[in-house]
């Protein structure tokens, strides 16, 4: 289990449920093709660190700024800012190969978040923006996804069985790059009024 901080306290999360392919113009600047249904993969808790490494393995990594949230009483009860990373040259090998992504995206450190804050604001109204040595790098809210928040959570538990404070992250959209050494990130949740959630990591 993997301690994260929610509404000011330390909980316990099991594990974390990625959704893939969400933002259309991402899985354009990728070269994906378009999903006919919702993508999920996961992640195991393990692979969540408050550091944030250019490299891995002498890798190079690649960031993707997302809306995350934090499951209680069957619901999304609250969200936070996530990268979720990924070595993406061997991602891409992977995919090739028809192999599973594990090692491209369970890695030790593959998942970073911000405090996860009780979630008050219209879940509609949510957007993720990330900046990077205080550029906007990615921006991108729930009016862009595919499958929208309350889609992702039927769809995980026709499957999945979400426990208390399980993580979901929404998807990723366009701006997508390379993690290098010294860059300063910064990932917010915004509402339609304010700002809710601010993170910042120093890439070593």
């Amino acid at each position: 289990m993997g301690s994260i901080s929610f509404n000011g306290r330390f909980v316990n999360s099991g594990k974390i449920i990625c959704v893939g392919r969400n933002y259309v113009e991402h899985v354009t600047e990728l070269g994906n093709e378009l999903p006919t249904s919702m993508v999920v993969f996961m992640k195991p808790i393990s692979c969540v660190k408050d550091t944030l490494y250019s490299k891995h393995l002498d890798e190079d990594i690649h960031y993707e700024g997302e809306i995350s949230f934090i499951v209680e009483n069957g619901k999304f009860s609250g969200v936070g800012f996530g990268l979720d990373l990924t070595k993406r040259e061997l991602q891409s090998e992977l995919k090739k190969k028809a192999l599973p992504w594990e090692r491209a995206k369970c890695f030790d450190g593959a998942a970073l978040f911000s405090q996860f804050v009780k979630l008050d604001s219209d879940i509609n109204s949510l957007h993720v923006k990330l900046f990077i040595n205080e550029k906007l790098i990615q921006s991108g809210g729930v009016e862009l996804m595919m499958y929208k928040p309350e889609d992702i959570l039927k769809e995980i538990e026709s499957f999945s069985k979400l426990q208390d404070f399980d993580i979901v992250m929404s998807g990723t959209p366009k701006g997508v790059g390379v993690v290098n050494k010294g860059d300063v990130f910064r990932g917010e949740i915004h509402d339609d009024k304010k700002c809710l959630i601010s993170k910042e990591w120093v890439a070593l």
